[in-house]
């Protein structure tokens, strides 16, 4: 008899990214969600959304992707989430973030309390953090989870949403601490060069006393740094669509890989490059694609 599928909290923001090609669902932790489901592991996403029009076609959304919404509050006084993005040249985003939105004020179900007992994981972002309440409710999940559950910080600095004293705070608390190489030379205080990410995974793994540390590094590819031993995965060359949600499909691919199908670091680092490279190819943070046997995406045609 098969086992079920390890269970993943994704804690954080759901909101739709405005991009310049169209109107697509987003937040670093959904997006996480989308690819983990696609992955084949179960989730459970905790976030909130409004009583309007965007927030009715994202549960809608979330359903026909087969996603539970039983995690998801709906705000009567608070907007849908939003983000308006603008891309440069080479496809990277910068991005507006809307304030004052429903995703500010998650609240804690039964459901998320149930689901939290069992979850391999929790991930969470720095983003939904910039709430007081948020931080109360992520402290709830954090008490309940099992000891041996990994605890995902997926740090995501957005001015003016980039409180380096809460990010070190929270890091404090993490299992795996996920960053791009310049966030991880932020917060190390290294210089910004590349080729410096094993420099700086080992000063945020002894600082925060984190027992994995995971730098991505956009074209170059991502390396891991877990039990003392660094390894590093090239990224694969892609023609760039847009960056938006790449670095989620990123963390949701190397999860898939050391908690569903308990690979080795070099080849979960592999999965995870995949994976971002695919999302960076396509439009949007969620494209539509099948999986292989090996769990590695394709275009559905």
């Amino acid at each position: 008899m098969n086992e079920p599928a390890p269970g993943v909290l994704c804690f954080g923001e759901i909101l739709w990214d405005f991009l310049p090609r169209g109107a697509f669902p987003g937040g670093a932790p959904f997006n996480v969600a989308y690819h983990l489901h696609r992955q084949g592991l179960q989730v459970h996403l905790v976030s909130a959304v409004g009583r309007d029009l965007l927030g009715d076609e994202l549960l809608f959304r979330l359903r026909q992707w087969g996603l539970s919404t039983d995690g998801i509050a709906r705000h009567i006084g608070l907007p849908t989430g939003y983000v308006r993005a603008t891309l440069g040249p080479s496809g990277d985003a910068n991005y507006e973030i809307a304030p004052q939105v429903a995703w500010d004020q998650i609240i804690i179900g039964e459901d998320t309390i149930r689901s939290a007992f069992g979850a391999s994981a929790l991930v969470f972002g720095s983003l939904a953090l910039r709430s007081p309440s948020n931080r109360a409710a992520l402290d709830r999940l954090l008490a309940v989870l099992p000891t041996d559950a990994m605890r995902v910080f997926d740090v995501n600095l957005r001015p003016p949403h980039d409180d380096l004293f809460l990010v070190r705070e929270m890091a404090r608390r993490a299992t795996l601490l996920k960053l791009n190489a310049a966030e991880a030379a932020r917060l190390a205080h290294g210089p910004p060069d590349t080729g410096r990410e094993e420099a700086n995974a080992r000063t945020l793994a002894a600082k925060y006393d984190c027992a994995a540390v995971c730098i991505s590094a956009g074209e170059r590819g991502a390396g891991l740094l877990t039990d003392g031993k660094w390894t590093w995965a090239d990224a694969r060359a892609v023609a760039v669509r847009d960056t938006v949600g790449a670095g989620d499909a990123f963390m949701a691919g190397l999860l898939a890989g050391l908690i569903l199908r308990r690979e080795k670091p070099a080849a979960a680092l592999d999965r995870a490059c995949r994976m971002g490279g695919f999302v960076a190819a396509s439009d949007g943070a969620t494209p539509d694609y099948l999986c292989d046997l090996l769990g590695q995406p394709s275009a559905r045609t």
